[in-house]
């Protein structure tokens, strides 16, 4: 009986698992469907397939197709210089995710083990950092930003260190928590300073909940508008920004070359995801439960 009931529960699990993976799914399956068509068929046909087959007879007698194959693609490649905006995308990115990785886990691990009353208030002031939001700060982020002539693809990446600190530090803190310090004690002995001990020692412990942290600031950098566009503007613009100049005057919006970037746009990100996502709960729950 109790083994009939999990069954029960677990195809119940399952059929509501695959329901929700639908409905997240469905957006992007939406996008990539829209980026084959023909702008006029976006709007008034937006969830059916595109065919080569299905016409509508227009006012002059020209018969449109709602498949337009790669054109669209091609169109938003030319407009927004694509590639330009990706090469800035992935500079932002890769080195932003690095700098925070790197200097977020040797934060952690000093304020874990050094033990005062100058590492405590660091550590909350972190985890304060946390709650407090963007939009607080950032209009007084892009003076600073300004007047330390930060606002170029380098100098963000200190501003993305600074906004992604307190999520990263408090993951690393909770889970060098859960390193044995006789480790750290052992490597000493055997003639490690403090920088050899974290590199070879700590850092290598800590794998887990880095290709976490790594994820989460990917996802957000990638796909953050609203920081690349108040401090650099249009003079370096990033994916998120360059697919904003497919709008045109008086509210015209080339709907095909949209999609058709939009999906350019998530394929990077979802290819880092694929290949680094089995490391995600891992991390995610050595990070919460051993601190």
């Amino acid at each position: 009986m109790v083994k009939q009931n999990n069954k029960v529960s677990n195809a119940v699990i399952t059929v509501i698992m695959i329901l929700l993976s639908c409905v997240f799914v469905a957006p992007i399956l939406i996008v990539l469907m829209n980026s084959f068509k023909g702008k006029l068929f976006i709007s008034d046909q937006p969830f059916t397939f595109p065919t080569f087959a299905k016409q509508d007879m227009g006012e002059a007698g020209i018969l449109p197709k709602t498949f337009v194959g790669g054109k669209n693609y091609v169109n938003g490649i030319e407009k927004i210089h694509f590639w330009g905006a990706l090469g800035r995308s992935v500079f932002i990115t890769i080195f932003a995710v690095v700098i925070i990785v790197l200097f977020t886990a040797m934060t952690a691990w000093f304020v874990t083990r050094v033990k005062n009353h100058y590492t405590s208030t660091l550590y909350y002031l972190f985890v304060f950092s946390m709650v407090i939001p963007f939009q607080m700060v950032m209009f007084a982020m892009t003076k600073v930003a300004n007047v330390l002539h930060l606002d170029n693809p380098i100098g963000i990446l200190v501003l993305y260190l600074g906004f992604g600190a307190g999520m990263s530090v408090f993951m690393f803190s909770g889970f060098v928590k859960g390193i044995p310090v006789d480790i750290e004690e052992a490597a000493t002995i055997d003639g490690c300073n403090p920088i050899q001990c974290f590199f070879k020692v700590v850092f290598p412990v800590m794998k887990p909940t880095a290709i976490t942290v790594a994820i989460l600031n990917a996802m957000w950098v990638w796909n953050d508008y609203l920081m690349p566009y108040l401090v650099m503007g249009k003079d370096y613009p990033t994916i998120p920004i360059a697919i904003q100049y497919l709008q045109g005057g008086y509210g015209s919006i080339d709907m095909g070359a949209m999609m058709a970037m939009l999906i350019l746009a998530i394929i990077p990100i979802i290819i880092f995801y694929a290949f680094c996502q089995k490391y995600i709960i891992e991390g995610v729950v050595a990070g919460a439960v051993k601190g």
